[in-house]
């Protein structure tokens, strides 16, 4: 069963086409891909599909619901989280106050319940903490809850990320180069922790440039250039697609 679905998605920016007309679907609880050289309108899908951007046309759908150009503070309580390709947290909070955040979705009390302390607010602040702190040691970093973000390491702060997502309780996220600024031991780590994900049952669609992780993770992947896909299909089959080499790899005249 298709979990989120693309179809003929398009979007420009002045006179430049960033995505033409691409259409893909991610099954349930699937590890899905979306690769391309520098500049194939990866991150635009993903901001497509979120709501940082609106579309020109086509559809983005759900769950089958056409959840297209939706804000995006709704799109997030749908049960979509992502990451960010440059780092967005709140530098000067601690690793535990950035991934409550990512709980406040799901919270339901209101600021007049919050003012006055009412035993609903102080029973949901609980479980938010409780599950800050899952999430936290479910990325591995268990004992620096009380550290600021910025004083952690760039991978380690791509972890952050992830639990920050996982926090909101969504049924996709959407990973933007999870894997940069690590390095080897921190990427297979991550490969395993991407798995854990799916085995909690989440759906993850990735871009990376980190061809090792996408193709040991990764179930499905799909390959854009210039803003149009150009292949889709198994890794094995995508790594000796010969259109994705030639982008990838350019040929000789």
């Amino acid at each position: 069963m298709s979990l989120l679905e693309l179809e003929s998605i398009t979007k420009s920016f002045g006179g430049l086409m960033a995505v033409n007309e691409v259409s893909f679907d991610v099954e349930e609880r699937a590890i899905v891909g979306l690769i391309g050289p520098n500049g194939a309108g990866k991150t635009t899908v993903f901001n497509l599909i979120t709501g940082n951007h609106r579309s020109d046309s086509g559809a983005v759908r759900f769950e089958s619901k056409d959840i297209t150009n939706w804000p995006t503070y709704r799109i997030v309580k749908l049960g979509i989280a992502r990451t960010f390709q440059t780092i967005r947290l709140f530098q000067n909070l601690s690793v535990l106050e950035n991934v409550l955040a990512g709980c406040h979705c799901r919270m339901k009390s209101g600021s007049f319940t919050a003012m006055l302390r009412m035993p609903g607010e102080r029973r949901e602040e609980r479980a938010a903490l409780a599950r800050a702190l899952d999430e936290l040691a479910f990325v591995g970093l268990q004992g620096q809850e009380m550290q600021l973000a910025k004083n952690l390491s760039y991978g380690s702060q791509r972890l952050l990320e992830i639990a920050r997502a996982l926090a909101s309780e969504p049924r996709l996220v959407i990973l933007d180069e999870p894997a940069g600024g690590m390095n080897e031991q921190e990427t297979a780590a991550l490969i395993g922790t991407i798995r854990r994900i799916q085995n909690r049952g989440i759906t993850t669609l990735l871009i990376e440039h980190d061809m090792s992780l996408v193709m040991k993770a990764c179930e499905k992947i799909v390959v854009l250039e210039f803003g149009s896909k150009i292949a889709e299909g198994a890794p094995e089959a995508i790594k000796g697609d010969p259109k994705v080499i030639e982008a990838y790899l350019g040929m000789e005249d």
